[in-house]
């Protein structure tokens, strides 16, 4: 038996999360985490949106195993599989046409930005057009191509290079609605000597999580969507944190009744924790020849598998729908509580389902209740341009009692930071 090592003296400095809950995880089920010394902590970061059924859902991990045992292909490239079509019969017929969408799946890679960065070339390809127009605060991917379309300045700041190509417009309510929706977005468009090239597409995504918990409008949706048509523009909808049911419905964009022409997934949607990313695209903009954008890991199988009994076993009916929007609403009455008890903090609360957060007039606090959570037994994360913001993303599998016992350490956290 080897002699263990101190890890932190191996690993790169980069890591981030080991940073703010410094314990060694073991075991992990449903909304719990256990550190390797006995310690539970109450997961309500969920793999930043990975694990919207919680850890090791009993179902999942019974046809995983199942899977694993019985000697089927693990990987294939993207070569014809049982699971790859078990996998697409599945989504389509669960997913895809009970919405009445027609688009096709292309298989990007393992992860979000894979799926970013195949969109974001396919846009290009479709158009012959170079530039992209994105939104302040989004987030969608550190790989060149999807961190040029990102706000963050720190995370930008990380490429080596300049990152071009993208024009950032502002958000809804940037301007606390003193703004008309895109009255600078479309004069640009309508100006001859605005010096914005025509964009190839806009991506966006519905509600940022990264960026603070920013909560698009239906209203202002539908109004970028009748833009983007107006004037040939593509719209992608980056669904990657927000999709596979973290805002209620499965995507995010439903409630605004739109009907994006390329849609990214991953996180969720292998139900598992496996790695796995979707480039739903509408047939008309199929173009990419055979082989023009593939990688090694362009659909893993055990995640396929995982992935269909996740769309069988919450998506066959609205329950969970339905539990995620009730259980959202007693986050966002437990937050309006905190707001009005101290007003002296300028709390703000916000999103919607189960993507909440609560923003603090003074930046640091956010991080402040943060620690003071991991240390009561609750696993947070802060988020926004300054991490200004308590994240909440807990599996949308979450029992009642959990997320009651969760918003009480909440509350307690706050109380004991703001006594300071």
């Amino acid at each position: 038996m080897s002699t263990k090592i101190d890890t932190t003296e191996l690993e790169s400095s980069v890591r981030s999360y080991s940073r703010s809950w410094p314990v060694e995880f073991d075991t992990a089920h449903g909304a719990t985490m256990v550190a390797s010394d006995g310690t539970e902590y109450l997961d309500f970061f969920a793999g930043a949106g990975t694990l919207n059924y919680g850890h090791n859902n009993p179902a999942l991990k019974k046809v995983l195993i199942d899977y694993l045992a019985s000697d089927k292909v693990v990987h294939s490239l993207d070569m014809f599989t049982t699971a790859r079509a078990e996998f697409l019969t599945t989504f389509k017929e669960q997913i895809l046409e009970p919405r009445g969408l027609d688009h096709k799946v292309m298989f990007p890679g393992p992860g979000g930005a894979n799926a970013v960065e195949a969109g974001l070339k396919l846009a290009r390809k479709i158009t012959g057009r170079e530039a992209i127009v994105n939104f302040t605060n989004a987030f969608h991917g550190m790989t060149l191509g999807a961190l040029s379309v990102t706000g963050n300045s720190m995370k930008r700041g990380g490429a080596g290079i300049p990152l071009v190509h993208a024009t950032p417009m502002p958000y809804d309510d940037y301007f606390d609605q003193d703004v008309t929706d895109f009255l600078y977005f479309e004069r640009m468009l309508d100006d001859e000597g605005s010096g914005l090239n025509k964009p190839a597409a806009v991506i966006v995504e519905t509600l940022q999580g990264e960026g603070g918990i920013n909560s698009a409008r239906a209203e202002w949706l539908r109004s970028l969507a009748a833009l983007c048509k107006k004037h040939d523009i593509l719209l992608i909808v980056d669904d990657i944190q927000m999709g596979c049911g973290r805002t209620g419905s499965f995507f995010s964009f439903e409630e605004a009744g739109i009907v994006p022409d390329i849609i990214t997934l991953s996180k969720s949607i292998s139900g598992y924790g496996l790695p796995l990313a979707l480039t739903l695209v509408r047939p008309e903009y199929d173009v990419f020849e055979p082989g023009e954008h593939n990688g090694t890991f362009r659909g893993f199988a055990p995640a396929f598998v995982t992935g269909a009994e996740a769309i069988r076993q919450f998506w066959s009916d609205d329950q969970l729908q339905r539990s995620t929007l009730e259980k959202g609403l007693v986050i966002e009455s437990a937050f309006n509580a905190l707001v009005a008890k101290y007003p002296e903090a300028e709390l703000i609360s916000k999103g919607r389902g189960l993507a909440r957060g609560l923003q603090f007039g003074e930046a640091e606090k956010a991080g402040e209740v943060a620690r003071e959570c991991f240390e009561r037994g609750l696993l947070v994360e802060t988020s926004g341009p300054v991490d200004e913001v308590v994240k909440l993303l807990p599996p949308l599998t979450v029992t009642d009692d959990e997320l009651t016992r969760g918003l009480g350490i909440i509350a307690d956290s706050v109380a004991a930071v703001l006594a300071r």
